[in-house]
């Protein structure tokens, strides 16, 4: 098994962190980090000036690793274990500022007994809170339609129906349980990638991780806890790694930021309504150059940053936030 505490000591780069901090400054204030993960966000929003910071993460592994280092800090730093959709009673406080990342830390990923890498041999897993069905579960109960339905919607995979039946004929050879498993049987699905592509694998574990943790649910669920947990004034800021999730956080936050009206003789009038958000800036973030050359996983990487106005807190409309159909249909 891995060593936590080694894989602690290798360097943590949070993506887009000096400009996420130079977007909300000065900072001040109780904060909550809702994707704790490595805690780089974390330490830069407390060595910045934050006078608190409620890290929150799902995963009681990083919680270990941050051990070394958390007493550092001492009562300026509380550690909560829990999901970013519960942030408003976990920290039970109003914040001044809300911090997530919403990509798989990379940590997570070293651990190849976590069941997240397609490169590396462990038991096929993927659950972010160590409890509830494993992606293992799901590859070997899920019907054909189901499989299909998730690698599309979740991974965009535009040959889902043609793995999603690969995945049934080898399981009943014999269940899937390691994660070279699967890929195997993805990547002879798929044509041969070509230099500087991903690997064929990509797409399909990525929508089978979001599908075992319910990532979109959590997603709208976090952000509207996000709303009712900041003060007036106070800064949403999240970064997003992938088009999918990246188009919902927009979708939303332009919702939240509206004032209704806008009809025309297509359509009728929105209601009038108090926005809940500024949008602060109003276009999404990317990295420079620079971070790119010291990190490239960076490049996919965009933030946004919103400022809470004083509008009572509210639920959003999920049927107008680009949210893939599954996340209905899991929940019908």
């Amino acid at each position: 098994m891995s060593d936590p505490a080694a894989t602690e000591k290798r360097p943590h780069i949070p993506v887009l962190l000096r400009p996420l901090l130079e977007a909300v400054a000065p900072v001040s204030g109780d904060w909550a980090d809702g994707t704790f993960g490595a805690g780089g966000y974390t330490r830069g929003l407390l060595d910045a000036g934050a006078g608190w910071v409620c890290g929150i993460d799902r995963d009681p592994m990083v919680f270990q690793m941050a051990a070394d280092w958390a007493a550092e800090y001492g009562e300026r730093l509380a550690l909560r274990e829990g999901t970013f959709s519960d942030m408003d009673a976990l920290a039970d406080k109003l914040l001044d500022g809300v911090v997530l990342d919403l990509g798989v830390s990379s940590m997570q990923l070293d651990l190849a007994e976590r069941g997240f890498s397609f490169m590396k041999e462990g038991p096929l897993d993927m659950r972010m809170s160590q409890s509830g069905p494993s992606a293992a579960d799901l590859v070997n109960e899920a019907d054909a339609d189901t499989l299909a339905d998730i690698l599309y919607h979740y991974g965009e995979e535009r040959a889902s129906r043609r793995i999603a039946r690969a995945i049934v004929r080898a399981r009943t050879d014999a269940p899937f349980e390691t994660t070279l498993q699967l890929a195997d049987v993805i990547e002879k699905n798929l044509p041969r990638s070509k230099p500087g592509q991903s690997h064929p694998a990509t797409r399909s574990f990525q929508a089978i991780r979001i599908a075992v943790n319910d990532e979109f649910g959590q997603l709208i669920e976090g952000l509207e806890a996000a709303e009712r947990a900041l003060k007036p004034g106070g800064k949403l800021a999240v970064v997003t790694f992938h088009s999918m999730e990246d188009r919902v956080v927009k979708r939303f936050l332009q919702a939240r930021a509206s004032s209704g009206g806008g009809g025309s003789r297509y359509a009728p009038e929105a209601a009038e309504e108090t926005p809940r958000f500024n949008l602060t800036p109003r276009k999404a973030i990317g990295p420079e150059k620079d971070e790119l050359q010291e990190n490239p996983r960076a490049r996919s990487a965009r933030l946004r940053v919103a400022t809470r106005t004083d509008a009572p807190a509210g639920l959003s409309d999920r049927k107008k936030l680009g949210l893939p159909p599954l996340v209905f249909k899991d929940r019908s």
